[in-house]
């Protein structure tokens, strides 16, 4: 079941523990990362939630009713488990002591095994900040008399997925292959047309078919149809070698 909410983490009720909790600037940031492999991580039974760390908003076309419901639309169209959001302030967002309890609250509540933040290089100053923010946290969740809900807890991974507005040539650590869930990333992805479709070029290729291309480049790279990479700052254990493609 989807829910989208503002809650501070205080006011969460009682929660079984997610296996991967995406951490996303702004919402569709998650949905442009990582949402084949959100798609097909849920469809592979594991839990799996969204939290967006501001509204996105404002943008040329959007507001933040019309953002809240394409927010909807989107996380239905993944089937996540869980999406909530933090209520920091867009193109504002900074790495202080307040934002990483904020944050800290949510992994306390939440105890995902995963945690997803964006790749740390960008020229989007939320973007960067964001990272800082969630490693950060990670390190805070986990500390003993403090005041922030839930009990210590201490994420086991993060791991970084690509959303950024610079035009590197990245080499990714892994790729998923994500053949079967891209149309749910497309359709995730098209829910948000107050960022990707109004007042956008008709004309092709749209971001759209953008899109579609580098996750084919990506999929070429593995030998498969789509797929999207993700990057690690910490070596990455495989319990064998039946998984490598």
């Amino acid at each position: 079941m989807t829910v989208v909410l503002t809650e501070a983490p205080a006011d969460l009720g009682p929660t079984d523990p997610l296996d991967m909790l995406v951490v996303a600037p702004h919402p569709d940031d998650a949905e442009l990362g990582m949402g084949g492999t959100i798609a097909k991580m849920i469809s592979l039974g594991w839990r799996v939630g969204v939290l967006d760390l501001t509204t996105g908003e404002p943008t040329p076309h959007g507001s933040e009713s019309l953002r809240r419901s394409e927010t909807n639309r989107a996380s239905e169209a993944l089937n996540l488990t869980w999406r909530g959001n933090a209520g920091l302030e867009n193109r504002r967002l900074l790495h202080t002591l307040e934002t990483r309890e904020v944050v800290a609250s949510y992994f306390r509540v939440l105890r995902p095994k995963w945690v997803f933040a964006p790749y740390w290089q960008d020229a989007h100053p939320d973007h960067v900040a964001a990272t800082d923010l969630i490693e950060a946290a990670r390190f805070w969740a986990k500390l003993s008399k403090t005041e922030m809900p839930g009990e210590p807890f201490h994420p086991e991974r993060v791991f970084y997925y690509y959303c950024i507005h610079l035009r590197l040539a990245v080499q990714p650590s892994w790729i998923v292959d994500i053949s079967d869930h891209w149309d749910a990333k497309l359709a995730s992805i098209a829910a948000y047309e107050s960022q990707f479709i109004t007042g956008r070029d008709t004309e092709p290729p749209t971001i759209l078919d953008r899109l579609r291309d580098e996750a084919s480049n990506w999929g070429r790279l593995i030998n498969r149809r789509y797929g999207e990479p993700f990057a690690t700052k910490e070596p990455l254990g495989l319990s064998s070698l039946e998984s490598v493609l």
